[in-house]
């Protein structure tokens, strides 16, 4: 999927809600785990109930590793649901990945070729040969972490260099990379004051925005300061939806929280 079809879908849906599917076992409803693989079982359900609301979906792969191998094809089944039931939505693996290079050709061919997700998250410290690899994929985009959403974000993102802050500096130097037109960047909801910052350096970037709802971002806040003419934005919200309910309507009560944050994006689309 490119950036064009994505932005096409957001005026579609009248939405740029992505919504993080992020399986506990503890917090799923009970009755799920009679199934044969409940975490897909979850996945479907709330996939079915809300993919008309949303644009993307971001499984974050450490709940899915954390069982083992049956976790990993519960992500596998989970993503070939996506792409052969709902193909115009977007799909990111957030895996968070960063190593050097030949490890990082491997972990792209693992979420772009062998899963099939449309992007995947990466961490940007050990520099340009550990990203470059996963800009090589035509069509496939790698989210940087730029600004997080956690309080350790303060312990090196946002300290001072001198001439700017170091994320200011990351997220400059990404953009001398090769094909860095196939660059998004993760800026945490809970740091909405430093968007109009970031606009001015990726002016034309999508961005991934978590932390919306159970975190503490403010909806309009992120979009104040990190909406562009192409709307530009993903805004994440995991707990505050899949974990809305843990009876056995959960997945009719993830589809109106989801409806909630999608009518408030259509009211901020059309002004």
């Amino acid at each position: 999927m490119t950036t064009t079809q994505l932005t096409n879908q957001i005026r579609k849906k009248q939405t740029f809600l992505c919504i993080g599917l992020d399986v506990d076992l503890d917090k799923i409803p009970q009755h799920l785990l009679k199934e044969e693989d409940p975490i897909f079982s979850f996945n479907k359900s709330i996939i079915d109930a809300t993919h008309h609301l949303c644009v993307a979906y971001k499984p974050n792969t450490a709940f899915y590793e954390a069982y083992g191998i049956k976790g990993w094809k519960s992500l596998e089944k989970t993503i070939n649901y996506l792409n052969s039931k709902y193909p115009d939505i977007f799909t990111i693996a957030d895996a968070k990945r960063g190593d050097i290079g030949n490890t990082s050709s491997m972990y792209a061919k693992a979420f772009f070729d062998d899963l099939g997700f449309d992007s995947v998250t990466v961490a940007p410290y050990m520099g340009r040969d550990s990203i470059e690899p996963f800009l090589t994929f035509e069509d496939k985009y790698t989210i940087l972490l730029a600004l997080t959403s956690n309080k350790g974000a303060f312990d090196f993102q946002t300290k001072n260099l001198g001439r700017h802050e170091l994320y200011k500096d990351v997220i400059e130097t990404s953009k001398s990379w090769v094909n860095s037109q196939n660059l998004m960047y993760v800026v945490g909801a809970t740091k909405a004051e430093y968007l109009r910052d970031i606009r001015k350096i990726i002016p034309d970037s999508f961005l991934l925005v978590p932390g919306v709802g159970a975190q503490g971002g403010n909806l309009q806040d992120v979009c104040r300061y990190g909406l562009n003419d192409q709307i530009g934005l993903l805004i994440n919200s995991s707990r505050g939806i899949i974990y809305a309910s843990n009876n056995i309507d959960f997945s009719e009560v993830a589809a109106k929280k989801a409806l909630e944050l999608q009518q408030q994006m259509a009211k901020i689309l059309q002004l």
